[in-house]
């Protein structure tokens, strides 16, 4: 099954910004709706972000605006550029196929991002 591996967190201040990449162990971009998640301490993983194989995108409500996602289908990669960060956007961020998040599987190690303050 495909392998997805996330990197690009740290401790960033309010305000700051940060780029998290999601590597694909093959080429799945071009077939499957990709999707970021977050989970933050003591809460259920939400959605945040999805590019589908057509390059069409969509947000939760609280990153509109300020998470834009991309990919690069020839790096087999996703990529969240996150900006303006806030306090309520700590948490560990995951990235993986919609079908698979639906399902609550394949999910790799995450990429923990943290305020500073």
């Amino acid at each position: 099954q495909v392998q997805f591996v996330e990197s690009g967190g740290g401790l960033v201040q309010p305000g700051g910004s940060l780029r998290l990449s999601c590597a694909a162990s093959e080429s799945v971009f071009s077939i499957y709706a990709i999707g970021w998640y977050r989970q933050a301490p003591g809460k259920q993983r939400d959605w945040v972000a999805t590019i589908t194989n057509g390059g069409s995108t969509g947000y939760a409500d609280s990153v509109k605006g300020r998470f834009p996602i991309s990919r690069d289908n020839a790096k087999n990669t996703v990529y969240l550029q996150m900006h303006n960060l806030q306090p309520g956007d700590t948490a560990v961020y995951y990235c993986n196929t919609n079908l698979a998040a639906s399902l609550n599987r394949n999910w790799g190690q995450g990429a923990q991002v943290t305020d500073s303050t």
